[in-house]
């Protein structure tokens, strides 16, 4: 299995224009977000243990093979993406999941409009497991902002 460090190079050599990084920043977030909320219309469950979460929970233990610093993380981002999820699925009740389906289409637009820019293929093209890197990689520059080491191996 790859390590954090060599998921996180490998994803950054494809992610280099600013303007490619700029979109992915708002993207990225996007595109979690939707596919949660989408996941959040599934009727299975109930308001706590459904699909949702169930998704949630097995990307965190995915994050946690990697880097269990970086996986604490994405789940204090969760969290409140999880809260904003039942939020939004009382508010726009029936439209909750074209309302999902509206801002993934457009953010992945977005994504590859930043990779037409960087002049490289989207990584997911390579391996489908990049697609849970990208929000990786964005708090890993939170981390290193923060100076906070993203493994014990370098604390």
């Amino acid at each position: 299995m790859k390590t954090v460090h060599q998921w996180l190079g490998e994803y950054s050599s494809s992610h280099r224009n600013p303007t490619n990084k700029t979109l992915h920043w708002i993207c990225v977030p996007l595109i979690v977000f939707t596919a949660f909320l989408a996941f959040k219309c599934i009727p299975l469950g109930n308001r706590i243990v459904n699909v949702e979460s169930l998704v949630m929970l097995l990307s965190l233990a995915y994050y946690l093979r990697l880097s269990w610093r970086l996986s604490i993380g994405l789940a204090l981002v969760y969290v409140p993406m999880y809260f904003a999820t039942v939020l939004i699925q009382q508010l726009a009740g029936a439209y909750t999941l074209a309302i999902a389906a509206g801002i993934f289409i457009v953010a992945w637009i977005g994504q590859f409009i930043g990779h037409h820019y960087e002049g490289a293929k989207p990584s997911f093209f390579k391996d489908l497991q990049f697609l849970l890197i990208g929000p990786l990689w964005l708090m890993s520059f939170v981390y290193r902002k923060l100076h906070i080491p993203m493994n014990a191996a370098h604390t």
